[in-house]
């Protein structure tokens, strides 16, 4: 019988840049009993987003940033800048990543692949508390 389980996780930024959730993913897995299904992340904010990237080399995350950068500079000239020059360059890149992602789950782990990590990426440059929901639907090891 499939079962649901739902929570949410905080998240302190420290600015633009990724932070990997895939340890705190996996905790959550772990703590409801997960044993096979689905589990759907989703950020609950229109200037950061979701990915599932690369989590040997720290350069891969720096030239994805720097590609952003380049798709959304902070010094073009936006309408929208009434909360500071990061703000609408924030909003393009959470629409051209994504805020919800869907992983399958096997043997109470997120399936991913050897070198895959779970990221919240921060789009603005201060920190934030940026919150995640997480939703698993399957069934439990209990």
């Amino acid at each position: 019988m499939l079962k649901q389980a739902h929570d949410r996780i905080v998240i302190a930024t420290r600015g633009q840049g990724f932070t990997d959730l895939t340890g705190p993913v996996a905790h959550w897995l772990n703590e409801i009993g997960a044993d096979a299904g689905l589990v759907t992340l989703f950020v609950r904010h229109t200037s950061a987003s979701l990915t599932i990237q690369e989590n040997a080399d720290p350069d891969v995350q720096r030239d994805l940033l720097a590609a952003l950068d380049r798709a959304a500079p902070r010094s073009a000239r936006y309408h929208h800048s009434s909360e500071g020059p990061d703000d609408m360059p924030a909003h393009i890149r959470s629409m051209l990543t994504t805020t919800s992602l869907s992983i399958p789950v096997v043997a109470a782990n997120a399936v991913l692949g050897t070198w895959q990590a779970i990221y919240l990426i921060e789009h603005r440059d201060r920190g934030q508390d940026r919150e995640v929901a997480l939703h698993f639907l399957g069934t439990l090891k209990r």
